[in-house]
């Protein structure tokens, strides 16, 4: 027998043009078990020009109807925003030296104290019915279903405020995907955004109208209206370089999540009929049964009573029907599929279908940790993509309408903000804050690390704690503060009864 292993030929197939050409990759193998595995060649407009609309409908209709689909979008808004939205911090610094940089804290106090007031309901929006929270959920829950949104820049009086400054959401159907064009300057408009020759977005024309919008106001007419690209904010999430429009985030997962919902429904229904136990009477010569009564279309209706047996006429036999639902495979199945959606949407399966069962503390905490990365960099996009370009605009409204009451000429110095989204706790914050304590005395970490992981600035803490000490003094209240020798007791004893690995 010899040893030696002939080396075997790349994959051979027939072009359409008759010639074989061999090929290295077994992805780009070309034979009957992969003749309808199709692949994208289209640029990233083509690719979304005829289905970004059903998409975004079915992403909408999924929202409504599929309480998995749901739960993710309640998911975004609580993890990326939050209750309590970004904090602001204003970082305008006074002067800079060997010695260390000192705050302009005036100028931050009275920024910061502007930011607050312009944030509230009825001032941050054009229409004047959201607070800057509501805009924040509204703008992670629509890019996501979506796949985008648009923000309008509205300055001067037709803001409505004092501040000169407002937004406006619109929704991604007036950005009319057909409208495809080249206008007198040699600007291209790829989907209504018009770019120029580097690609540059320079204009946006956005439908007067929602295009299934059925209530006619005026002439009721539509027609596109063209505003400046330093006027509008687009959100999404680009996947492809070039990239104009945004596709909804759970597009892997929509035609899972809409067949598993389905066959939900399927077993649900066959479950229901199963627990009536219905039967049928089957004549042996095709004589005529009259049975207790009849429905309107003439079917056979016999009433049924517990412990109660009919005497069936001579040549009627009974023939029952019982069908086993739900199958016995159910849960695992709803389980499998969920785990799939769970991945195309970038969260956990746990968090997704609600489920903890089996879960232990080691599990949960890692799957914890994978999951906020995504909040993280989610909050790291809404920041850079909304709050620091919506920030900068509204100061420089509030300066020059003097609400805020700085020179304009030091615009530059005073544009400094610090956004601090939300953070979260520990599945055992016990653990977490020993470990965090222990860091911090080695040098590890910092208390703003610390502080920053719930979302929190140290200064604020430190004036915080500052300010209740002095209230405890005022009135004589002494609290005990228990030291690490007493955290270490506590986790000895949870250790001793088993409990200390329990979610």
């Amino acid at each position: 027998m010899s040893i030696f292993k002939r080396k075997s030929k790349p994959t051979a197939s027939r072009e359409p043009s008759g010639k074989v050409v061999y090929r290295n990759y077994a992805a780009a193998k070309l034979d009957r078990l992969t003749a309808g595995w199709t692949g994208v060649t289209a640029s990233p407009d083509s690719a979304t020009r005829q289905s970004l609309t059903r998409i975004r409908g079915r992403s909408r209709q999924q929202a409504v109807d599929n309480p998995y689909m749901k739960r993710f979008f309640q998911l975004l808004r609580s993890n990326v925003v939050g209750a309590a939205g970004f904090g602001f911090q204003n970082r305008a610094v006074e002067r800079e030296n060997k010695d260390g940089i000192t705050y302009d804290d005036a100028a931050n106090r009275i920024i910061e104290s502007g930011w607050r007031e312009w944030s509230k309901k009825g001032i941050c929006t054009v229409d004047g019915r959201s607070s800057l929270i509501d805009v924040l959920q509204m703008l992670v829950e629509t890019a996501a279903k979506d796949g985008e949104i648009i923000v309008r820049k509205i300055k001067g009086k037709a803001a409505g405020n004092d501040f000169g400054f407002a937004v406006q959401l619109i929704e991604a159907d007036h950005l009319d995907e057909n409208y495809n064009s080249t206008n007198t300057t040699g600007n291209k408009i790829r989907q209504s955004i018009e770019y120029n020759a580097f690609n540059r977005p320079v204009a946006y024309h956005i439908l007067n109208k929602h295009p299934g919008d059925l209530t006619v106001i005026g002439d009721g007419s539509t027609r596109y209206e063209r505003f400046p690209a330093n006027e509008i904010e687009h959100l999404y999430r680009m996947d492809r370089p070039a990239q104009s429009r945004g596709v909804p985030w759970a597009v892997s997962a929509m035609w899972r999540l809409n067949m598993l919902g389905g066959y939900e429904e399927a077993e649900v229904t066959a479950a229901r009929t199963a627990a009536g136990k219905m039967g049928f009477f089957k004549t042996q010569d095709g004589a005529e049964y009259s049975g207790s009564d009849q429905d309107d279309n003439g079917g056979i209706i016999t009433d049924a009573e517990a412990g109660a047996f009919e005497l069936l006429p001579e040549g009627i036999d009974f023939v029952g029907w019982d069908p086993q639902h739900p199958a016995s495979a159910f849960p695992d199945f709803v389980k499998a599929m969920l785990r799939g959606a769970a991945s195309g949407m970038g969260v956990s399966y746990n968090s997704l279908a609600n489920d903890l069962q089996g879960v232990n503390f080691s599990s949960i905490r890692q799957g914890a940790l994978e999951e906020r990365e995504l909040w993280k960099m989610l909050q790291t996009w809404l920041t850079e993509h909304f709050l620091t370009p919506i920030f900068e605009e509204w100061l420089l409204m509030a300066m020059t309408t003097q609400k805020i009451p700085l020179p304009v000429d030091k615009f530059e110095k005073f544009n400094k903000p610090l956004w601090r989204p939300r953070g979260w706790g520990w599945v055992d914050p016990l653990k977490e804050v020993k470990s965090n304590i222990e860091a911090v005395n080695a040098g590890f970490m910092s208390a703003q690390d610390v502080a920053s992981e719930n979302g929190q600035d140290i200064e604020e803490v430190y004036a915080q704690l500052a300010r209740e000490s002095a209230m405890r003094e005022k009135h004589g209240v002494t609290l005990g503060n228990p030291d690490m020798q007493g955290v270490d007791k506590i986790l000895a004893l949870e250790n001793k009864d088993g409990t200390g690995d329990q979610a």
